[in-house]
């Protein structure tokens, strides 16, 4: 059974996101001081009273609008009322109430979902506002006053959404989906992929680059399995990023890679790999994470015998550093080999999280150094006493040597291969960490 959800609307600049990362206790959402921000819906867990559900942010809703943008971002925030089991409608105490909260309000009256008023930015202290009382016309209620940036009335606003949650369900089961944090520069149909995944318009789709700003959580089941698709930000070249807002929106695409559990790492297949997405890449291998190259965008590809494979042998030397990543040609707009994703996040996925025993890893140990004896300098040879597994995500092993300035970089690289012929581990890095006799914990 799904968590209850909980959405946040409004007109645009009312304090919708400040709100939200307040009442998730997480700065999740951009906040700036300008309309249009918070573009596609955003998602987080909140508890209140012990009580778990899920939260929404929402693009600010301009009622009569001719672009583009803002109607997508009315769509958004209309599917979000469609699916929410309670409505929370921001509005702003400094400015009363406007045409456009009034437009919102007969909006959310016509949905028949219960509703609660927020009135936003009662910052100061002492005796209620006044000014609050204004708001009953909109006739959703009592309406709370609350601050955003101080915390004011939020346990009040809390409660009043609880009231009107669905009976609470059995204790759910631990999540046990797969996160897959979807990266790439800007405009290679990232968002493109995830509305092809789900068959929806999830996130917004332009072929004007940044039109995703937040990492967007999108949770997904089918008969592969259960995932959430983290849609981020496209990250551009520092000497591109001049604005406030992208640099968090480039910010926000590297949380996202941290808590992710596999990355879908997208490049277009007319481009092939420019150095923007070696630098990606890098932040998904620096991370850890266990990857997948994309090649999107297939369909517009003029192609002969062996194009797929000569174009495959190019991404893994421009990309070499990660050769342990399966590459897989796509078309986000056709649906061409989309399926075929799932199989490889579950396989690489899995891979990550291999665990193997310290015996096994000895026995290759052993074999490896008798094919290749280890390096020797200035009469000193390298004795190397034992391994293990140490970690998973990505798989982790320490060597306990003699001496680890004998331990050359090349025979560690040796080792990392021969570990990966005899167990695979394809689609992860592996961390190698060298130990010497004397060194602490």
């Amino acid at each position: 059974m799904a968590k209850p959800l909980v959405a946040i609307v409004g007109r645009p600049n009312v304090g919708k996101s400040m709100l939200f990362n307040r009442l998730v206790g997480k700065r999740l959402s951009i906040v700036e001081d300008t309309p249009g921000v918070t573009r596609d819906r955003l998602y987080a867990e909140c508890e209140w009273c012990g009580r778990k559900f899920d939260m929404v942010d929402t693009g600010g809703i301009e009622p009569s609008t001719d672009s583009e943008i803002l109607l997508f971002m009315r769509e958004q925030a209309q599917i979000a009322i469609d699916a929410a089991d309670v409505i929370v409608l921001v509005a702003d105490i400094r400015t009363g109430v406007t045409a456009a909260d009034k437009e919102v309000a007969n909006m959310l009256l016509r949905s028949r979902k219960p509703v609660v008023l927020a009135v936003n930015k009662a910052d100061s202290t002492g005796p209620e506002d006044v000014a609050v009382y204004e708001f009953y016309e909109l006739g959703l209620g009592d309406p709370i006053a609350v601050s955003a940036i101080h915390g004011h009335g939020t346990g009040d606003l809390l409660d009043a959404c609880l009231k009107h949650l669905p009976p609470q369900e059995k204790e759910e089961e631990e999540d046990d989906s797969i996160k897959v944090a979807v990266i790439g520069k800007p405009n290679v149909g990232k968002s493109s992929l995830i509305n092809c995944i789900l068959k929806e318009k999830r996130v917004i789709v332009s072929d004007m680059a940044g039109t995703t700003r937040d990492a967007v959580d999108t949770p997904f089941e089918n008969d592969k399995g259960k995932y959430v698709f983290i849609d981020t930000a496209g990250i551009r070249r520092k000497s591109k990023v001049d604005e406030r807002i992208e640099r968090f929106s480039v910010m926000r695409a590297q949380l996202a890679i941290e808590r992710a559990d596999v990355c879908v790492i997208m490049l277009d297949a007319r481009e092939g790999v420019t150095e923007q997405d070696t630098k990606i890449a890098g932040l998904a291998h620096e991370a850890g994470k266990a990857s997948i190259v994309v090649v999107n965008k297939w369909d517009l590809v003029d192609k002969e015998t062996g194009t797929m494979e000569k174009m495959r042998k190019d991404v893994m030397r421009d990309l070499s550093f990660m050769s342990y990543a399966p590459v897989l040609f796509i078309s986000a707009l056709t649906g061409q080999r989309t399926d075929r994703l799932f199989e490889l996040i579950n396989f690489v996925n899995d891979q990550s999280s291999m665990r193997i025993s310290t015996g096994m890893l000895n026995d290759v140990l052993a074999d490896a150094q008798a094919r290749v004896q280890p390096p020797t300098d200035k009469g000193r040879r390298l004795k190397i006493y034992y391994m293990t597994q140490t970690g998973i995500k990505p798989p982790c092993f320490v060597i306990f040597c003699n001496s680890r300035e004998l331990f050359h970089f090349s025979y560690q690289r040796y080792l990392e291969n021969q570990i990966r012929s005899v167990f695979g581990l394809e689609g992860t890095p592996i961390r190698i960490i060298i130990r010497q006799k004397g060194d602490k914990e």
